[in-house]
């Protein structure tokens, strides 16, 4: 627990003294959302059917945006091989900078979707269960994201590769997110699809660690 502690203040610190990055992320999420409703049309039935899904994919495009640089700057100064020879398992970096991604990308995302969907005329009972799909969704897609983010490690073009990586392994966390949030605005039960979206996000910290851990050791060999 001490490496986790340690490596997810150092990139707590890092995020801060480079604030503009997370707040690039946030401005992103909220311009794609606030740009469905010109394509769309302001009908009011229409933005409250299609709500959850336009927040759930602008939070999926804005994680995504941010994930090259999970690693990209410490395998540019040296620090990523210093990381790698600490006494501290790999594993458990890879997995504190995946939680410190998570909290200077996603909780911001969390905490403004509120008021995105206001702005789609969201219903109440959607509204919390969109929360809670996203409080289990996007630290999975934080987890995942790290292995993509390993595997590309020194390649050119490193964010196309990313997001040609990623995608299909974010459609089911996009599905079930969306299918819960639907199934409440239905009146119909969301539960299963919460569970499914906790086993997806258990899965995800089980194996995320270990495989971006088997990857970053090959990208500095």
């Amino acid at each position: 627990m001490r490496g986790f502690t340690d490596t997810l203040r150092r990139e707590l610190r890092l995020a801060l003294r480079q604030g503009g990055d997370s707040l690039l992320v946030v401005m992103f999420f909220v311009l794609v959302v606030v740009l469905f409703p010109l394509g769309a049309g302001p009908e009011p039935g229409i933005l409250s059917r299609i709500g959850a899904g336009i927040i759930w994919v602008s939070a999926l495009l804005a994680a995504m945006l941010s994930m090259d640089r999970l690693y990209q700057s410490d395998f540019e100064d040296g620090s990523l091989e210093l990381l790698v020879l600490s006494p501290a398992p790999l594993e458990i970096i890879v997995l504190a900078k995946a939680a410190a991604h998570w909290l200077t990308t996603g909780l911001p995302l969390i905490v403004a979707s509120p008021l995105l969907g206001l702005l789609l005329n969201l219903e109440v009972e959607g509204m919390a269960v969109m929360l809670v799909s996203l409080t289990l969704g996007t630290p999975a897609l934080s987890l995942v994201g790290a292995i993509a983010a390993a595997l590309v490690l020194g390649a050119r073009r490193g964010g196309v590769l990313i997001s040609l990586l990623i995608l299909p392994l974010f459609v089911p966390i996009l599905i079930f997110g969306v299918g819960a949030v639907d199934a409440a605005l239905l009146e119909l039960t969301y539960r299963p699809q919460l569970m499914v979206l906790g086993a997806l996000l258990l899965l995800a910290a089980a194996l995320s660690p270990w495989a971006a851990a088997a990857a970053v050791r090959q990208a500095v060999a």
